[in-house]
Formats: C-alpha cells, structure tokens, sequence
C-alpha cells in the first residue's frame, strides 16, 4: 500500500518570517540612526519620535475598535510607519504635525484602502507629504548638530532652535545656484563660498542639517545592508534606485555648475538629503513595490529617474518622497506588463 499523500489548499510554502519579526527586524536596523539624531539633537529627537509613533499606535488600535476588527498593534507595522515618519522630520518641528502625518498615514492612507497590506502608496510618505503641503514653512525650519544630544540634557538652552538653525546642504545649493559665481567647482566648493565648509566625511557620518532619519547616510546603509541579508528587503530595489539615480547625476549634474558632461558630484548627491533612507526603507515597502524581480528594476529606475529631475529641474531642493509615491501608483501597471505566464499556459 503505497503511502497517501495529502494536497492543502493554497499557499502550500511558507516564509519563515512572520509580519511581526519583519516589523522588528526593521525597526532594530532603524534604530542606530535614531540613537544618532538623539546624539546631534537632544531629547528634542527623541519628543518627535515618541509623538509621531504613539500616534500612529493610536489611531491603529482605535480604528480597530471602530471598525471591529482583531486588534492588529501586535504586528508593529503602525509602530514601522510612526517611526519612518519621525525620521522624515525635522529636529525643531512642532510636535503636532508629525502626529498629524501619523494619523494621516494610518487613518488614510493605510486603512481606507483595508489596511496592512492593502495600501497603494506608501503610508509614512504620504503623511510626509501631506504636512509638507500643509505646513511647509515648519518642514523647512532645520537644525544644525552644533550642539550634541549629551550637551542637551545638561545644558537644555543651548538647544533654542533660533541659536542653531541653518539650511541643509542640499537646500544651500539650491538657493546658491540662483546666483552662481561663475567657475564653482561643484556643490562642494558653492558650500564653501556660501560660508558653509564642509566634507564629504561630515555628510557621510550625519554632521549637518537635515530630519532626523537622513543625517547619517553610513548608519542607514549599515541597517538597510542588515536587513538584505537577512532577505527582508530586495537588493535590486537600492541598487537600481541608487544606481540610475548616480548615472544621471554624473553625467548631467554638472552642467548647472558651468562644467561639462560626467562632471557630477555623485558622492555629494547620495549623501544628502533623504535618498539612502528613502532607497532602503520607503522605495522597498512590500505592499507597494511590484512582484517580480523584472517590475522591481523597473519601479527602482523609475524613482532614481524622478528623483533626479525633481531635484535638478524642480523648485524642491529634494525629491525622494514624489519620486517614490508616483512610482507606487504605477505599480498595478507594471505587475501587469512584468507577470509571468502560468506554467503550462500559452503566451
């Protein structure tokens, strides 16, 4: 009698990672840049944190009772989306709006269209988005690290946002570039001749102004390289992202500076502004990135492309957040034009 073999129903394989060890996994690779903004900005970073997650938190269990659903806080992915919010502050904000964008993120974003899983776009992206619209001039009033977190606790007044504001690299440029002296030798040298000296170590360790999840581009590449290897992320989403984005820089970039062709600072480029937060940790939100391994180079090339022109062309001196949600809006069209045909099936 030979043995019976017993077929289940559908998905017959399974991950051996649950939401919740996801949610954890990227939360512990955010956590390094999180310690590091309470390191430049004091317990100011860690009040902008706690507000923008509690209420996501919130709203995620109250809307739960509301609608009768099984309580879903366990799964830590309100707690993800507070997070990525908060880091996309920054430092000196007013502790309403980044609760605003939680709620915002949660409430309408994630749960009108079902909830995890079932959202179109990115929810921390859109509740960014929507306060920058809203409350602009706060979103652009940044702090510069001159004071560390530890002179912050024993000496609190030296963390008066009007002692220690200042405009971020990225911003400086922008500004700068509408009267650009003539033979500027890229972003690096206008930085200096704007009385703002600094060094490609500096924005590589996080020492500038900026929110508080992009100051140090060595600590989000640190996590976002923890969570490839751990197969949570997709390594082709970054590296497409990363990759068309630096391409176009260097062969374009420089032109606005009075040079050449394949002038561009790329290093200057990648190590500002919120693209390394944005390549690792929003451009590979699961719910909102294609299926197939074809339609994620495509997205990723997609938001290196836009991320580009928004920033070169446009009158935003960063261009991450629009670049990553226009691109989830086309992510129906491009599982459509990269699914695979059915085994067995004609093409």
């Amino acid at each position: 009698m030979t043995d019976q073999i017993l077929i289940s129903s559908s998905p017959q394989i399974h991950a051996p990672l649950s939401t919740r060890r996801v949610m954890v996994a990227v939360l512990l690779a955010l956590v390094p840049a999180g310690l590091w903004s309470f390191y430049l900005f004091g317990l100011r970073s860690l009040a902008v944190i706690g507000a923008s997650v509690a209420a996501a938190m919130v709203t995620e269990g109250l809307l739960n009772l509301v609608f009768h659903r099984k309580q879903s806080l366990g799964d830590l992915s309100a707690a993800v989306t507070g997070l990525l919010v908060a880091y996309n502050m920054p430092p000196a904000i007013p502790l309403y709006i980044p609760v605003v964008a939680s709620v915002f993120a949660i409430a309408v974003v994630k749960w009108s269209f079902g909830g995890l899983g079932a959202n179109w776009m990115n929810p921390a992206l859109a509740g960014r988005v929507f306060v920058f619209f809203s409350w602009g001039k706060d979103m652009a009033h940044w702090t510069l690290p001159s004071v560390t977190g530890l002179d912050a606790i024993t000496r609190p007044s030296l963390m008066e946002a009007d002692v220690v504001s200042g405009p971020t690299p990225l911003g400086s440029v922008k500004v700068a570039l509408s009267h650009l002296p003539q033979g500027v030798d890229g972003p690096m040298r206008l930085l200096e001749s704007e009385g703002m000296p600094t060094s490609y170590l500096d924005l590589f360790l996080g020492r500038m102004a900026g929110s508080l999840g992009e100051m140090s581009a060595m600590l989000i590449l640190l996590g976002g390289v923890v969570l490839i290897l751990m197969r949570i992320v997709d390594w082709r989403i970054p590296l497409a992202y990363l990759a068309s984005f630096s391409l176009l820089v260097w062969c374009f970039d420089g032109l606005q500076y009075g040079m050449g062709f394949f002038t561009g600072d790329v290093l200057f480029q990648l190590l500002t502004g919120g693209l390394m937060l944005g390549a690792f940790f929003m451009a590979t939100d699961m719910p909102t990135t294609p299926l197939t391994g074809t339609g994620k180079l495509i997205f990723a090339l997609g938001c290196g492309i836009l991320t580009f022109v928004i920033r070169r062309f446009g009158n935003l001196p960063e261009g991450v957040s629009l670049a990553i949600i226009f691109m989830n809006i086309w992510v129906p069209l491009i599982d459509r034009w990269t699914k695979p045909s059915r085994y067995g099936a004609s093409a």
